[in-house]
Order: structure tokens, then C-alpha cells, then sequence
């Protein structure tokens, strides 16, 4: 008999930032290095023979909670991938409602039909996982493994080990990163001991009690922004880039004295029209919820994305939503080969810098602003490992 820990990776991108990543290449947030600590601690008495992981960055640096402490090469395979969701990839899930709200459906029903163009199918991700899972018991007779996976890979995979059709995926629920499912299997038969345990997370650091959208009956959904872009030939667009500014001057210095809100503009747009992607315009909903302005003419010789104006309006304020700006600055970054965000703020803007900080920026100079002291700050967006336990 082979037993087999089935994990899901740690915390990454896509859960933080409320993206689709399904096979885009994300990284592991800091709160899933916290997550993978307290995975280690969970597997230190716990002997394992063998550790795989699909080939992608979150699931390889979870699976270092296990394979480094316990001196262990770790083998890494494609068909462990999650689903593949072609066009889809990297776009906001509220983004991807807007746009295709039929198909997003499907999608939340586990419905058979299901295929984001150029991705999988759940029938396409069960079959490679039973596959996948049955070769790596295989190779392991009377051994015990430990292999790395996705929400949806484990959960279509896990499905199809109990029998469960589409019609009753709703009663498997989801897992917590870092979760852990037990299998033992002989034969090729599959026993599921338990699964999706997350015992070794406090609350804390658990993905999962942090986020509404997943609890059935649950009211207080989470908030999923998309954004519109920046028009700067339409006069409500523009008025609305000036209130922002302005509000944001206002609230921070008390007054609008030495505000330039038309220099402020003129530049935006300027920047806007040589690179659309540089200013868009957060929504919840069909309500307007900030602005987000990028400057790709700053830092591109150090491999920086400059982040100029990062504002979210006071009724989205306290929600929890200004991280998927982080995210969206991401996104149109990373493509281009930016390893770092960068981003100055006023050192008497304290719920702003306790915000950067909090989400990864570090200080890392100073710079005269038009009221004392500007803070510079940058956030590693790069693939390299961070924390200590790396």
C-alpha cells in the first residue's frame, strides 16, 4: 500500500489578488510563507519517502516545507498542473464575470461544459490527476509521498476518487491553502482517509478565514474589483481622475494648496495615451472605486514598475480591496519584465504606509515632497524564494 499526502500549495498571487491563475506562474504571498512555516511543523515527525509537485513556482516553493528539512530531492510533473484556463489566465475574476458572466457560471457549478477558450475542461483535469495520482502511487510501493497540487486539480481529482459526479461537487466544499487530504492506495484502489485538513493553521494565517465567498449561505461577499480603462478624451473621466486627486491631496495635507490637479492630469493622460495600460479605473461593480496610475517611462532600466497614484475612494475603503490594485500593477508589470514595484509615499500618510507595508514593500530611501518627507518603497516581484525557512 502506498500513502499518499495530497497538499495544496501555500497562500500565492491569485488568492490575494482575487486573479485567475490557473497556469500562470504566481508567487507565494507572505502570508503563505507563514503557511508553509506552519506546514513544516506539521510534517517534522512525519516520515516521507518521496516529494513531487507540479512544475510551477508556488507548488515547488510549498513543497519545500517537507523535501528541504528531511533531505529530499523533489520531483516535479506537469500533469500535477491545475486547470488550465487558457484566455482566461491572469485576468480578474470580476473582470471575467463582467465579460463572459454565462461561462463564469459554468464555472462556479463545476458544470462538465466548462472550458475557458484555449483551457481544460473538468473532465480534462480529473482524468490527467487520477492518472497522475495512480502513477506516483505506483512508483512507490509500500512507501509514503508527499505530492504538491492545486485547489481545483485536488478537488476534481479527490471527486473522481469518490465517485462524485458534477452534480454533487458542492458538498466536497473547497480547501485552505496548505490543506492536507490523505489517500491510501493499493491496487489501484483509492481510499480517501481524510482530506482538506488545515488543523495546522491557525486563524490567523488561514486563507480560507479571511474570505466570505466560499461559505454557504454567507451574506458579506467579498469584494472582486475589474478595471475599466482610462479614457482621457471623456470629460467624466477626467473629472473623476481631478476629484481623486484632489480628495487624496486634501485628506493628506488639510488644504489644496500647492495641489497642481491639472499638472497632475496633463501628465496621466499624456502617459495614458503613449500606454493605455498605465491608468485604469477600479470598479466594484458599476461603481467607480479608484484610480490606479502606472508610469512604465520610470525605473525600466532597473527592471522597476513605477506605481504613481495607488487611490481607492472612502466607501471602498476598510474592505480589503486595495491589495488587488498591487495585483493589477502585477499583471501589467511582470509581462514586461519588471522585477520590483516601486512607488514613493508622504511619511505622514500612516494608514498608507501601514497598507505597502503590509502587502510586501519595503523603505528604501527618502525624497523631498511638496510637504516634508517622501518615503521610497518596493515590493520584489520576482521568482526567487523569500522567507526564512527558504
Amino acid at each position: 500500500m502506498t500513502t499518499l499526502y495530497l497538499i495544496r500549495h501555500a497562500e500565492a498571487e491569485g488568492n490575494l489578488y482575487r486573479r485567475i491563475h490557473g497556469q500562470y506562474d504566481s508567487l507565494i504571498t507572505d502570508n503563505g510563507y507563514r503557511q508553509i512555516q506552519a506546514l513544516r511543523e506539521r510534517f517534522a515527525d512525519v516520515p516521507i519517502d518521496a516529494v513531487y509537485s507540479s512544475d510551477l513556482f508556488r507548488t515547488m516553493t510549498t513543497a519545500r516545507a517537507i523535501y528541504v528539512p528531511k533531505g529530499l530531492p523533489l520531483h516535479t510533473r506537469a500533469d500535477l498542473r491545475e486547470l488550465g484556463m487558457g484566455q482566461w489566465e491572469d485576468r480578474s475574476w470580476a473582470g471575467m464575470d463582467r465579460e463572459d458572466h454565462e461561462m463564469m457560471q459554468r464555472f462556479s457549478r463545476n458544470a462538465p461544459d466548462f472550458r475557458a477558450p484555449g483551457g481544460e475542461s473538468f473532465g480534462d483535469v480529473r482524468r490527467r490527476g487520477t492518472a497522475a495520482i495512480l502513477d506516483i502511487a505506483a512508483k512507490h510501493p509500500g512507501q509514503t509521498v508527499a505530492v504538491f497540487a492545486h485547489g481545483t486539480f485536488i478537488r476534481n481529482t479527490v471527486a473522481e476518487f469518490l465517485n462524485i459526479g458534477p452534480e454533487g461537487m458542492k458538498q466536497l466544499g473547497h480547501s485552505d491553502n496548505t490543506a492536507v487530504t490523505l489517500l491510501e492506495i493499493e491496487g489501484g484502489k483509492v481510499t480517501v482517509v481524510y482530506r482538506d485538513d488545515n488543523s495546522h493553521l491557525s486563524p490567523e494565517i488561514s486563507t480560507l478565514a479571511q474570505q466570505h465567498w466560499w461559505k454557504k449561505g454567507d451574506q458579506s461577499l467579498d469584494i472582486n474589483l475589474w478595471f475599466a480603462p482610462f479614457d482621457p478624451a471623456r470629460e467624466d473621466h477626467r473629472q473623476f481622475y481631478l476629484q481623486c486627486r484632489q480628495e487624496a491631496w486634501q485628506t493628506l495635507y488639510g488644504s489644496l494648496d500647492r495641489c497642481d490637479g491639472a499638472g497632475f492630469l496633463a501628465d496621466a493622460c499624456q502617459v495614458c495615451q503613449a500606454d493605455p495600460q498605465s491608468l485604469t479605473i477600479p470598479m466594484a461593480g458599476s461603481r467607480r472605486a479608484g484610480i490606479l496610475q502606472l508610469d512604465p517611462r520610470r525605473g525600466a532600466g532597473e527592471k522597476k514598475g513605477y506605481v504613481s497614484f495607488l487611490y481607492l475612494t472612502p466607501e471602498q475603503r476598510h474592505k480589503g480591496v486595495g491589495v488587488q490594485l498591487i495585483g493589477k500593477s502585477v499583471s501589467v508589470y511582470r509581462p514586461r519584465g519588471r522585477e520590483r514595484l516601486q512607488l514613493s509615499c508622504s511619511e505622514v500618510n500612516k494608514p498608507a504606509l501601514s497598507f505597502y507595508e503590509k502587502y510586501g514593500f519595503h523603505r528604501t530611501g527618502t525624497t523631498g515632497g511638496a510637504y516634508g518627507t517622501l518615503y521610497e518603497m518596493e515590493k520584489y516581484i520576482g521568482y526567487e524564494p523569500q522567507g526564512e525557512l527558504l
